[in-house]
């Protein structure tokens, strides 16, 4: 999510000539040549919205987008939750535009990246064009020059000012950890654990994690492949046998659910919200989901799957014989060493668990409404920034997979529909540093970062017990300074 100053642009152009003399963004040119009356339009609310989104009272903020767009799921109250993000992005200029979707450039100053906000453009000018969202990228436009790399101490000194600063703020809580080869470099906490009690962070305290579990459940699963008790190209009816859906039974296959490609849905909305409390066991999700028809053929694309996770941890279930949280506690937390991580229900007392809050400024409370009953196989336990540098260094030594079983996992994915490839969900590639290993994780009062870049051997983690991108204004602003060697 992010964004600059399209006013003056757009007030003093004409739909088919913009100006020689443009706005910059981080020292990018917005896309210059001729735009059509509707994305001129589509472009001058887009302005106007997140101008208002730094500017404008609460009244004033919702006033516009009802009257000038643009169309965004959910009432009031989701949109104001929004303004905290929108405040941090600068418009960039037009990426863009096919199928009557026209994609922005944008710069989080938050996260420290671009991203592209999309919106859907209707038959008229006059119709308020769709807010599809607003995603991360480790691309950048045209001319943007990154910036240099620095030596390690160069990093270490830069993260810390980045990190007191948002904390005298009141914008980060958390801890953050970097290393180099196995050496640590940075290990700190900061802000407070319990705000009510003034109980600071420590580096014993435990996070929740958000999405970063599907890591663990990855590695389980690459387990029992490597000891012949999985096929990653079977169809999950072979280890669900009772599953409700015979359709999803024979057409999924594991390596659909590890890159989000089969189509199986997400386990959030209302239905979750009405059940959520009785949502106990990985058994209690299929039940209530297990019925429902695919949302696309697998394999013909890509569409994040909470739900595909749960059943990846359904399958460790049935294969190993034990529970989903033994079987992680034994064979991947155990051998990792690991003792601060785990999905202990939100009803058991966990000293050095941190409060998880919501908001910012002084709309800051806390998200125990919003927490899940327990952590899963989709996410949602709990760590600390060193058990998962402990986790890195488990994996790249071979203490919980082989390393021919390691390299599989790194390489592994699917060729989805139009031949793209699609990996495993376990990391991904960063321009100028290379390929990594890692995972992020969000939700109200949780965010969390984790990345090992593999040529350089960095790794950087950050948890946090504030809202998504919290952690992810550290660790991305970490990543794009590191050495390349």
């Amino acid at each position: 999510m992010l964004f600059p100053i399209f006013a003056m642009m757009l007030a003093s152009t004409s739909p088919s000539e913009p100006s020689s003399s443009l706005p910059i963004c981080n020292g990018v040119k917005p896309t210059a040549g001729t735009q059509s009356p509707s994305i001129v339009s589509a472009l001058r609310m887009s302005e106007a919205w997140f101008q208002a989104s730094k500017t404008a009272n609460d009244a004033d903020f919702i006033n516009l987008i009802n009257h000038q767009g643009p169309k965004i799921p959910g009432g009031p109250a989701e949109w104001l939750e929004m303004r905290s993000f929108l405040s941090n992005l600068q418009l960039c200029g037009v990426k863009d535009v096919d199928n009557n979707n026209l994609y922005i450039w944008v710069y989080d100053q938050n996260a420290d990246s671009f991203a592209v906000t999309q919106f859907k453009l209707n038959a008229t000018i006059s119709e308020k064009p769709d807010f599809v969202g607003a995603f991360l990228t480790d691309e950048a436009p045209p001319g943007y020059v990154r910036p240099e790399p620095l030596t390690s101490r160069g990093v270490v000194k830069a993260v810390q000012e980045r990190v007191a600063g948002k904390t005298a703020k009141d914008q980060f809580s958390g801890a953050v950890l970097i290393s180099h080869s196995g050496r640590i470099l940075l290990q700190k906490a900061y802000g407070l654990a319990d705000r009510a009690n003034h109980k600071p962070n420590t580096l014993d305290t435990q996070f929740r994690f958000g999405s970063m579990g599907k890591m663990f459940t990855t590695v389980a699963i690459m387990q029992l492949v490597q000891d012949n008790k999985i096929d990653l190209n079977a169809p999950i009816g072979r280890y669900l046998t009772s599953y409700p859906n015979p359709d999803v039974a024979t057409k999924v296959t594991v390596a659909h659910l590890l890159t989000h490609t089969g189509g199986t849905g997400d386990i959030f909305g209302p239905e979750f919200n009405k059940r959520k409390g009785s949502l106990r066991s990985l058994k209690d999700y299929v039940s209530l989901y297990g019925s429902r028809a695919l949302n696309f053929d697998p394999g013909s694309r890509a569409s994040y799957s909470n739900y595909g996770f749960i059943l990846l941890g359904r399958i460790v279930e049935t294969v190993s014989g034990l529970s989903y949280d033994e079987y992680t506690r034994q064979y991947v937390f155990a051998p990792a060493r690991m003792t601060s991580t785990g999905n202990d229900p939100e009803s058991s007392v966990l000293p050095r668990r941190a409060v998880s809050y919501m908001g910012s400024g002084t709309k800051i409370s806390r998200a125990d409404d919003t927490l899940p009953v327990s952590g899963t196989s989709a996410g949602g336990g709990y760590s600390t920034v060193g058990d998962f540098n402990r986790f890195v260094n488990a994996l790249t030594s071979d203490r919980l997979l082989r390393r021919e079983t390691f390299q599989k996992l790194k390489d592994g994915g699917l060729k989805i529909s139009g031949g793209h490839f699609t990996p495993f969900d376990f990391g991904g590639s960063m321009a100028g540093i290379g390929p990594f290993i890692g995972h992020g994780g969000g939700a109200p009062g949780m965010s969390g970062s984790l990345f090992h870049f593999l040529q350089n051997g960095y790794t950087i983690v950050v948890l946090a017990n504030r809202d998504p991108g919290t952690a992810e204004s550290i660790s991305n602003f970490t990543a794009h300074r590191l050495p390349a060697n």
